[in-house]
């Protein structure tokens, strides 16, 4: 749907009446963006009648690239996110530069100047607020999770606390959502033990909450980094009330516990890429730099579900694919280890037992265009399991994907 379409449909509703299917389609169909430029006004008022949520956000093992990602964000940026859904951020180490251990070479006693006394007495006193955790949670060596120590504390009690005074726990970026590179295949992987909240890859009993016995409910927002919208959209729904924690969530959420508005079950990134024409002819790049479809070039746009190529990044202009880089499945649950060699074709990485100059070669020989060649292409990827009578896993799956 265009964003004219979509203005279209959503400008007449009346957002204080608006029920959560129609605020989630909403959201959905429009973006951040342009549903702020709709219901700006009536979400200050929505906000100004509601009370305040509070929200702590911590920083395990990551390189804090979804905080950038989320500094990055425009329309609304990470401050008017604060006071558009009146939330009031506890604690951020990335943004806390006021903040340290000394100051002026003495060491400061008073949470106003010390972090680590500021997250001591959160911890301590604050409830039922919204925690989002960025990174993973080491638990090497053996479970000690010495691995990450801040301030002398080890990380994963403080996130253990944390997560238990939480009413909802919202993990963004691949390094939170499913540990990513940090339990990628290695030497030392082990040994490290890093762990994300609810999954660890495509594992959910070695996800942290699990090894500690935290009922807390969790919502994944993956990717590397994670999208602004997505975050932003997800948190703001929950304040406001439109997103019921944890009632709405068996719903709202896939099974890998992310929003499906944002990663929809039944659509890929390659569905709405702009290369998806040249995909449909069968005309592919070998080399970086060309307009054709990126297959060849290890583009794993057709298994990655989410809304990246319509929502586009960098202010909503572009994304990977179109500034020239194939995908890499950044979302999918067991990434990096289930999309690389990143810039290999698919077939040729084994994921897929076919080749894909052959079924392009029947294709076009058939004379076949469009819709009929990428159906054809589809079928004949199939694997064994997915024909008649067979079990239902799709290729995506095996990618960390849904069908």
């Amino acid at each position: 749907m265009g964003k004219e379409c979509s203005l279209e449909k959503f400008k007449n509703l009346d957002f204080m009446k608006m029920d959560r299917r129609t605020f989630i389609k909403a959201v959905g169909a429009l973006g951040a963006s342009l549903f702020l430029q709709i219901y700006k006004s009536d979400m200050a008022k929505a906000a100004n009648g509601l009370p305040e949520t509070k929200v702590l956000w911590l920083h395990g093992v990551m390189d804090s690239g979804c905080s950038i990602s989320m500094l990055d964000g425009e329309n609304p940026d990470i401050l008017e996110f604060l006071q558009l859904y009146n939330l009031n951020l506890l604690y951020h180490e990335v943004l806390m530069m006021q903040q340290g251990i000394f100051v002026d070479g003495e060491l400061a006693n008073t949470s106003d100047l010390n972090s680590e006394i500021l997250l001591e007495e959160i911890l301590e006193n604050e409830r039922g607020y919204v925690l989002i955790a960025e990174g993973a949670i080491a638990n090497g060596p053996h479970g000690s999770g010495k691995y990450m120590v801040l301030g002398g504390k080890i990380y994963k009690d403080i996130f253990e606390e944390a997560a238990r005074n939480a009413s909802v726990i919202v993990a963004i970026g691949q390094c939170a959502t499913h540990s990513g590179v940090n339990a990628a295949e290695s030497e030392i992987a082990e040994l490290m033990d890093h762990r994300g909240v609810a999954f660890t890859m495509e594992d959910s009993s070695k996800g942290i909450v699990d090894l500690l016995g935290i009922d807390t409910p969790v919502i994944n927002i993956n990717g590397c980094p994670a999208h602004p919208d997505w975050v932003f959209l997800t948190v703001g729904a929950i304040a406001l009330g439109k997103i019921r924690v944890p009632d709405d969530l068996p719903e709202v959420l896939d099974r890998w516990n992310r929003p499906k508005v944002f990663y929809p079950p039944g659509h890929t990134v390659h569905d709405n890429c702009p290369r998806r024409g040249f995909y449909d002819r069968g005309e592919f790049e070998t080399t970086v730099g060309g307009p054709k479809c990126l297959w060849k070039l290890g583009c794993k746009g057709p298994y990655s579900h989410a809304d990246c190529a319509l929502r586009r990044w960098n202010g909503h202009v572009n994304f990977c694919p179109q500034a020239g880089s194939p995908c890499i499945g950044c979302v999918q649950p067991g990434f990096p280890d289930s999309t690389r060699p990143f810039y290999v074709e698919i077939e040729d990485a084994g994921i897929v037992n076919t080749n894909l100059d052959t079924i392009a070669g029947i294709a076009i020989g058939a004379g076949l265009v469009a819709a009929g060649v990428h159906a054809l292409r589809r079928t004949a990827l199939k694997k064994p399991e997915e024909k008649e009578g067979a079990p239902q896993e799709t290729t995506s799956e095996r990618t960390g994907g849904e069908k």
